[in-house]
């Protein structure tokens, strides 16, 4: 069984991680003349919001044997690690699940869909009547919608899990535990996300 501890990984830190325990996520951040070829990452602001240095998109070591296009989400540290195989991978910052709703598990990118539509589930509507009735019938795509400029949907087998990795309009809600379960991007990282990850990319939340 995968772990979040069995996947950040180096050589030079694995003991001191180890001796931590589980929630200590360590990687070492790759120098740009070490990078692999052909990579080029999103900016570090986010129209006129400056990203926060430790949510830079960044390459950093990860243990080898994560095959390339993965996703590995590691909730307790609000990052998101898309693998490039051969030990390397591109980690993002993400928001969570609040209390209660963080989701984890594993699952398939089975849609990809830019400027995705928006409704939101009929639990949300349960839970909080007045912030999300009004969009009981949908919400169009466009640079207004919660999901932002990107969505990549989770499933498990045929079933959508309505888990969702998309963008945001809330770029300062990063690194937070604020979503209604869903994990969200810049909206510059989630579209080189979308851009890298292939459709039947597995997908785990730990």
């Amino acid at each position: 069984m995968l772990t979040r501890r069995h996947f950040i990984w180096t050589s030079a830190m694995a003991m001191a991680a180890a001796q931590a325990g589980p929630l200590l996520a360590q990687e070492v951040v790759i120098p740009v003349s070490a990078a692999p070829t052909g990579i080029t990452l999103p900016p570090v602001t986010e129209g006129d919001y400056t990203i926060p240095e430790r949510f830079h998109a960044q390459i950093v070591n990860v243990r080898p044997e994560f095959a390339a296009n993965q996703i590995h989400i590691l909730p307790a540290s609000y990052n998101l690690y898309y693998t490039l195989g051969a030990g390397r991978a591109i980690r993002y910052g993400v928001a969570v699940g609040r209390e209660g709703l963080l989701w984890r598990g594993q699952g398939s990118i089975q849609r990809k869909v830019e400027w995705p539509s928006w409704r939101p589930t009929d639990e949300m509507i349960e839970r909080n009547p007045s912030a999300y009735e009004r969009y009981a019938d949908g919400m169009p795509g466009g640079p207004g919608n919660p999901l932002g400029a990107r969505a990549l949907y989770v499933y498990q087998g045929s079933q959508d899990t309505a888990i969702r990795v998309h963008g945001t309009i809330e770029p300062g809600s990063i690194g937070s535990s604020a979503s209604n379960g869903c994990f969200r991007m810049y909206d510059s990282h989630v579209i080189d996300l979308y851009n890298r990850v292939s459709l039947g990319a597995t997908l785990f939340a730990y």
